[in-house]
């Protein structure tokens, strides 16, 4: 460190007023208090959410022992509670019009809820329950059409009002961990399988279109709401990968921060940005054509 033997003046003003420089550029981040609350009241981990397509303030939350809870968001406390499953909740889905919500869990059942409480006196009860014959392990439903999607063994194609699927897509013979419907290209669907595979299907032709398959497997997958053929996939080595379903060959943008599996991602409405969540118990914030978080 250079000495200045200048009595008057203090021997470390560079390195002091260094020190002051970079406090003064972290209080950006100090200020910023991203954590505005937390939604307590489930007895076991949380195991997946849904958000409500009409009211910003709804969030549905699905835990391990079978329990649904609806939030809102501007209260911040729990609306409604329903014992949905005996075992995990795996997956669940809002409807379009935002009247209903699906489940599923480990006892091998799709159930259907309504997303207004019951009346008094009434009991709370699902509107339709299809009992399968494996476990499903995701869900999401179709954004114009009365028509839903499951994985397990294979992506199952429903119609809200039959109890068998009109038609099962597979490729290969693992299981799938998510399917997700593409908002724009509504008939345009995605999956992730547990052979490091992601499947996408045109329920049209109920046929499979393309597979592309990465180092190490994928955990979820989310499309972008405002570019079509734009889609984000959550790997297991520690990666991000935005593709462009045209070109498969080679990602858009690889998306690294992470030091440890990436569990979720979810896309803004704008399609400017998406958050993931990791093993590594963070929480970031990506811009889509940039390589690493905010």
């Amino acid at each position: 460190v250079p000495r200045n033997y200048d009595p008057a003046l203090h021997p470390f003003e560079v390195p002091r007023e260094y020190t002051r420089a970079l406090n003064a550029t972290k209080l950006e981040r100090v200020f910023a208090k991203p954590f505005l609350s937390s939604l307590d009241g489930h007895r076991d981990g949380v195991n997946c959410m849904a958000k409500h397509p009409k009211s910003l303030s709804t969030v549905l939350s699905g835990a391990c022992d079978g329990e649904v809870k609806i939030w809102n968001l501007t209260k911040r406390q729990c609306i409604r509670t329903i014992q949905a499953h005996e075992g995990f909740v795996r997956g669940m889905c809002a409807r379009f019009c935002g009247t209903s919500f699906f489940t599923v869990g480990d006892d091998k059942t799709v159930k259907q809820w309504k997303m207004e409480s019951p009346e008094y006196g009434e009991e709370e009860e699902p509107i339709h329950t299809i009992l399968g014959k494996t476990v499903y392990t995701g869900i999401d439903h179709h954004w114009k059409e009365a028509v839903f999607a499951t994985c397990g063994h294979q992506v199952d194609i429903w119609d809200e009002q039959r109890t068998s699927p009109m038609c099962s897509l597979t490729w290969g013979f693992d299981s799938i961990s998510s399917v997700k419907f593409n908002p724009i290209e509504t008939y345009l669907l995605g999956s992730c399988a547990s052979d490091r595979n992601i499947v996408l299907y045109d329920m049209r032709k109920s046929t499979p279109l393309k597979k592309v398959i990465l180092n190490m497997r994928t955990n979820t997958l989310c499309w972008n709401p405002m570019e079509a053929f734009v889609f984000t996939a959550a790997n297991e080595d520690y990666n991000l990968y935005t593709f462009d379903m045209r070109f498969l060959e080679s990602p858009v943008t690889v998306h690294m921060d992470h030091v440890s599996a990436v569990l979720d991602v979810d896309y803004s409405p704008t399609g400017k940005e998406f958050v993931s969540a990791s093993f590594d118990k963070s929480v970031r914030i990506f811009p889509v054509d940039k390589g690493h978080s905010r």
